[in-house]
């Protein structure tokens, strides 16, 4: 048995580099888990400025400094936060307590539609059984709107945090950008000269979580402005703040517009009931879903990561579980890093080792 854990341990830590590699994959994880909280404006800083590199160097093609380029992007990085949390947030906020409070008319409009069915379908559904049903989901509707009504007030003091955020975030974007060289050189000075594994998986990673990181925000932007315009044109309540649910279900594969699609169909029809209003509703939905779908997507992630579905959803679950929303949004990469590192280490093992 040992000598079986030695050869094993032999050919894939053999080398330095694995590891050196294998202690920073550990240590990064611990201090994310122990620490994420504390560093999370950092780390948002971070990724705020992973996405907005491109656009500096864009504009440095344009040949403007550097600096520049750097100032112009961190202002108008401050210029859409400011119209996020002056302008949407209040919309949202308002919106969904009115959307909280009206959930009593919604239950009893729904409580009507229920009490039809036994007259229309009397062999397939039975009066004590739609009661039974109206009592369960009245329960967790009331429990859902008790609970909505607690975290909103227990949470007033994430105010704050918002105005730390304000605050710090476009601080540490502007230096990430401005000093991304010297901190990459910083890093590199601790990793030992020659390490064709970690060069491997950072050539297989880069691309990828570019595109994906920069193509998933495109993705989010264009599907919720495009369902919020509609919803508006259709007159639909609470239309932005079903754009702004429905863009984000795109970073969810596969599950995020299937949940979403609840909320926006069972609003259209308490609000029209069935007729042309919710059929369009329902078009027009349907449309935007196609269009992500089969349009959007291939378009931005012409260089899709190679993942079974299944990887997908298992990712989502775990990195979600770990890190919450954040965990859910870059589940795609992180498995990306993970398969990555299970191609380029046993390969890179077997080409050093003599």
């Amino acid at each position: 048995m040992l000598r079986v854990i030695r050869g094993w341990v032999d050919r894939y830590f053999g080398e330095e580099e694995a590891v050196l590699l294998a202690l920073l994959l550990i240590g990064s994880m611990a201090v994310i888990l122990t620490m994420g909280n504390i560093l999370a404006p950092a780390i948002t800083g971070l990724i705020v400025a992973f996405l907005l590199e491109g656009l500096v160097d864009k504009m440095t093609t344009w040949r403007l400094p550097r600096w520049l380029a750097v100032a112009i992007v961190t202002l108008l990085l401050m210029t859409l936060l400011a119209i996020f949390f002056f302008y949407l947030m209040p919309v949202l906020w308002q919106q969904m307590a009115r959307l909280v409070g009206e959930i009593p008319r919604m239950l009893t409009e729904w409580q009507q539609l229920m009490l039809l069915l036994p007259q229309k379908y009397p062999q397939l559904v039975s009066e004590q059984q739609v009661r039974e049903i109206m009592n369960s989901v009245g329960s967790e509707l009331r429990t859902l709107g008790q609970g909505v009504l607690t975290f909103s007030v227990a949470n007033l003091p994430v105010l704050l945090g918002v105005l730390i955020y304000m605050i710090l975030l476009p601080i540490l974007v502007f230096f990430f950008l401005k000093d991304s060289d010297q901190i990459l050189r910083w890093l590199g000075s601790f990793l030992p000269s020659r390490r064709p594994v970690m060069n491997r998986i950072w050539q297989e990673m880069n691309d990828q979580v570019t595109n994906y990181v920069r193509g998933k925000v495109i993705e989010i932007l264009l599907v919720g402005i495009v369902s919020y315009v509609s919803f508006f044109i259709l007159g639909l309540n609470y239309a932005l703040l079903l754009g702004v649910a429905v863009g984000f279900s795109v970073v969810i594969p596969y599950i995020g517009a299937a949940v979403v699609t609840i909320p926006v169909l069972l609003i259209g029809f308490l609000q029209w009931g069935i007729g042309s209003d919710f059929y369009a509703l329902l078009i027009v939905y349907a449309i935007i879903q196609a269009l992500d779908g089969n349009v959007l997507v291939p378009l931005l992630f012409s260089e899709a990561v190679n993942l079974h579905p299944v990887a997908i959803i298992l990712a989502v679950l775990v990195f979600g579980g770990l890190w919450g929303f954040w965990g859910v949004f870059f589940a795609i990469p992180l498995a990306t890093l993970v398969k990555a590192v299970l191609n380029s280490w046993p390969v890179a093992i077997r080409e050093t080792c003599p």
